[in-house]
């Protein structure tokens, strides 16, 4: 799903609610998550999941066109976690 189609999807169950203001809804979410995790933070949505970052250390890695050794820097990634709540939602059989 994308950011598009979960407005979409907001906005056609809750029309109350203006197009505007749903865009602005989930921009704020995505914003702060984002501006969490830069500032070496967690975010954490109960019964959904948890934002977090992982430190990949510097490490050897070879060049696969030319077969030359380069050095990959050490950098952080964002790492997802599902909650307890979602992991038994997707399991349901």
């Amino acid at each position: 799903m994308t950011r598009s189609e979960l407005i979409e999807q907001l906005s056609s169950s809750h029309p109350q609610l203006t197009l505007k203001d749903i865009e602005l809804a989930v921009s704020t979410i995505i914003d702060g998550i984002g501006h969490v995790l830069a500032r070496g933070g967690r975010a954490e949505i109960r019964g959904f999941g948890s934002f977090n970052l992982n430190h990949r250390p510097l490490r050897k890695a070879r060049n696969p066109k030319t077969g030359e050794a380069v050095i990959v820097p050490a950098k952080y990634v964002p790492h997802f976690k599902a909650g307890k709540e979602l992991r038994e939602r997707v399991n349901i059989d």
